[in-house]
């Protein structure tokens, strides 16, 4: 089979792993028995179900533990147009993670983890041609030293958890998931937190409170735990809202996050959850979302919207306010919906988001994804004002072969590049197709999980002929092949 690529400097490689991702690809179709949509290519502990009994003595409840091990394999490629640089990367991880058994209520949990460099282009170089550095492939592994190949571990989860009558309160090193804070799949590994994470369900999980204190983070594509205000720019940082390259990492003063959040099943088809996330001293966010869903025969229908308000906490995080993180008066509100259908195997929904002008939508990008329905993976709406966003997605389950096939395509109407105000990275009007293969292997493959994924960016902004705003940003393409193998 024949196929032509642009002008791919490093062909021979490109064409390897493709080979490669190809291949493997058509393993995905082996196998049998129930899928579940679930998004196997994240990188999180496939977790075991907690004991249903007590242990009577400390003995008895480390001897009584949970040893799970998890081998993460990623492979990537990104394909830009005519004279840009293209990119591979092969990463391959492997980890352990011990919880005891409850004693007392009472359970510990220890993780590790550790990234080898198997192969990659030089993810160090600049393009000399166009300025451009590598975007993706150097996410999977230390970001900080993309120099670094081999020398990848990480201390993950160390954390204690006392559980009692619907009351969980864990302390120490944890994965958490919030609506802005989360693991965000896609790389080797998740984003972790450390701090202290209560969970509150009363009455048998029809209302559920969490809150938490969180003062460090372990990025994604990070090696180490930093303290939550420098975490605050380790990736790119964009520009000011005058243009000027931004300058508050290392510049930010914050104790922590404060999250609050309650969520309530009001009965078979409405529920509701509003949540905050308070940056000490910079900024805080609030997100209010309401579901709906009903079945009419064989047909189940799906309504949702969140509505996203933010605004600066004191001076944004410095008084100098070219190195401040949130600029103060900014208020920044997102409107976001989705109408959904499942019917038999196939489930369909359009969505919508809206991010006003009042200023630009901020999240820093190593502590999570934005939660918005139009959300497609390998771009997110962050640093980014006045944006209007559709996205049609369709999933088709194959319960026999324990597949499920995912399509997404969406138009994102951006700011233009130069509109410092409203478009932080210099991010073009865009458009964008994800399809995705995700299979659950079985029988001498069990505990196997693969993702094959193919994602392409279009320029949508008319006369775009600045590098700068097309190379890893659109006319691209972005192949991942993940597996995953938990035991």
């Amino acid at each position: 089979m024949a196929f032509k690529v642009g002008k791919v400097k490093s062909f021979n490689n490109f064409f390897r792993h493709t080979v490669i991702i190809l291949t493997t690809a058509g393993w995905l179709w082996s196998g049998n028995a129930i899928a579940q949509h679930e998004p196997y290519a994240n990188p999180v502990w496939k977790i075991k179900p907690r004991s249903d009994f007590d242990s009577s003595s400390l003995w008895h409840a480390f001897k009584g533990g949970l040893l799970s091990g998890h081998i993460r394999q990623f492979s990537m490629a990104t394909i830009n147009q005519h004279q840009a640089p293209d990119y591979y990367a092969l990463a391959i991880g492997a980890g352990i993670r011990y919880q005891t058994a409850p004693f007392h209520g009472f359970q510990v949990t220890l993780s590790g983890y550790f990234i080898q460099n198997v192969a990659s282009t030089n993810l160090t170089e600049t393009d000399a041609a166009t300025g451009a550095v590598n975007r993706y492939e150097i996410g999977l592994f230390d970001i900080e030293h993309p120099e670094n190949k081999a020398n990848l571990d990480r201390l993950e989860e160390l954390n204690i958890t006392y559980a009692h009558k619907g009351l969980t309160v864990t302390y120490g090193k944890q994965i958490v998931k919030t609506a802005f804070i989360n693991p965000q799949d896609g790389r080797m590994r998740p984003t972790e937190v450390s701090g202290l994470w209560t969970v509150w369900q009363p009455n048998q999980k029809q209302l559920t409170l969490e809150a938490g204190w969180l003062n460090r983070i372990a990025p994604r594509s990070t090696f180490r735990w930093y303290d939550v205000d420098e975490t605050m720019g380790i990736y790119p940082s964009g520009v000011q809202t005058n243009g000027q390259r931004s300058d508050y990492h290392h510049n930010l003063n914050s104790k922590g996050i404060l999250y609050t959040s309650a969520a309530w099943n009001a009965n078979k088809w409405l529920s509701m959850q509003v949540n905050n996330h308070l940056v000490e001293n910079i900024f805080q966010t609030t997100l209010l979302q309401a579901d709906v869903e009903w079945k009419k025969k064989t047909i189940s229908w799906l309504a949702a919207a969140q509505y996203t308000f933010q605004s600066a906490v004191n001076n944004g995080g410095n008084a100098d306010v070219s190195k401040t993180y949130f600029v103060p008066g900014q208020n920044v509100g997102a409107f976001s919906a989705r109408l959904g259908i499942t019917k038999g195997r196939l489930q369909s929904s359009l969505n919508f988001t809206r991010i006003g002008k009042g200023g630009r939508f901020l999240m820093p990008r190593e502590w999570g994804r934005e939660p918005f329905f139009t959300f497609l993976q390998r771009e997110r709406n962050e640093g980014l004002g006045d944006v209007t966003a559709w996205m049609l997605k369709n999933t088709y389950k194959l319960p026999k072969v324990r597949t499920v096939l995912d399509a997404g395509i969406g138009l994102y109407q951006l700011p233009h590049p130069t509109d410092y105000l409203h478009n932080k990275y210099g991010m073009p009007s865009y458009g964008q197709l994800n399809l995705s293969v995700q299979h659950e292997f079985n029988g001498f493959l069990k505990g196997l999980y693969g993702e094959l994924l193919y994602a392409y960016k279009w320029n949508r902004l008319s006369n775009n002929s600045n590098t700068k705003w097309i190379v890893n940003k659109v006319n691209m393409t972005n192949l991942n092949l993940m597996l995953n193998y938990h035991f």
